[in-house]
């Protein structure tokens, strides 16, 4: 990933999506011929010149203070997922290529087994790493969604099941809004994780399969997907309409 293109690339989406009125813009004189601010608007709501904001957008500042990214966040008005996005993307990276580690397996703790016993009489319940691979699930889980324990292990991923597996497309009947979602947060993690390598198979993957894939992930949202109300048809239950709860761990962005 060259994160000084995707820098620029997200930071030039987020201007045109916000209009002038949004940010508390007088409209200058003259037809503008680009959608959402400027970039000498977004500049002076900064308070950085204009040539220093067009260099961050075109990839030609490296080095970008941390005081100059809370006020591009503060003037696209980014939301918390989208300034942590902004972050990301500007972190100094390493020159030296990455050496692909061996895949280390995840396995959730015995106690986190434990603990979605006890809420298998009460929700489906199931624990994921960053990439949305799942680590354990309860049964009421495995009934709803599918059975990942009996999926080979690189397979027993959320993200996958939802953009990959034809299943996917009958069990939820709102299947493009939790798939962009999903895209949504596989372009947030992609940031904070740049060199992970099963990461970067699993979005390629998905450029390929998915039709509607890159025109989600050309669009660079970003989301942490915190909640979200789901519509599924179930082939033994029915309809369904289910509030979805996601808790993030904090030290595990």
């Amino acid at each position: 990933m060259d994160h000084n293109a995707e820098l620029g690339d997200f930071l030039r989406t987020r201007r045109a999506h916000l209009s002038p009125s949004e940010a508390g813009v007088t409209p200058g004189g003259g037809a503008r011929r680009v959608p959402g601010l400027r970039r000498e608007e977004v500049a002076r709501l900064a308070g950085v010149s204009t040539d220093y904001y067009t260099r961050l957008e075109q990839g030609r500042h490296p080095n970008v203070s941390e005081a100059v990214l809370t006020a591009v966040a503060q003037a696209l008005r980014l939301d918390d997922a989208e300034r942590d996005h902004l972050f990301d993307l500007a972190r100094p990276r390493t020159a030296r290529p990455q050496r692909r580690r061996p895949e280390r397996v995840q396995r959730a703790r015995p106690e986190v087994h434990q603990m979605l016993d006890v809420l298998n009489g009460v929700t489906p319940a199931f624990i994921t790493n960053h990439r949305q691979d799942v680590l354990a699930a309860n049964q009421l889980a495995k009934a709803l969604i599918t059975d990942f324990d009996a999926l080979p292990y690189r397979e027993r991923n959320f993200a996958r099941f939802v953009l990959l597996d034809p299943a996917a497309r009958e069990l939820y009947r709102n299947w493009d809004e939790v798939a962009e979602i999903v895209v949504m947060n596989l372009r947030l993690v992609s940031g904070r994780h740049p060199d992970d390598a099963l990461l970067n198979e699993l979005i390629g993957e998905a450029i390929v399969k998915v039709p509607e894939f890159s025109t989600w992930w050309d669009s660079h949202r970003v989301a942490q997907c915190s909640h979200s109300t789901q519509h599924l048809h179930h082939p033994v239950v029915g309809e369904l309409t289910l509030r979805h709860e996601t808790l993030v761990r904090r030290e595990a962005r």
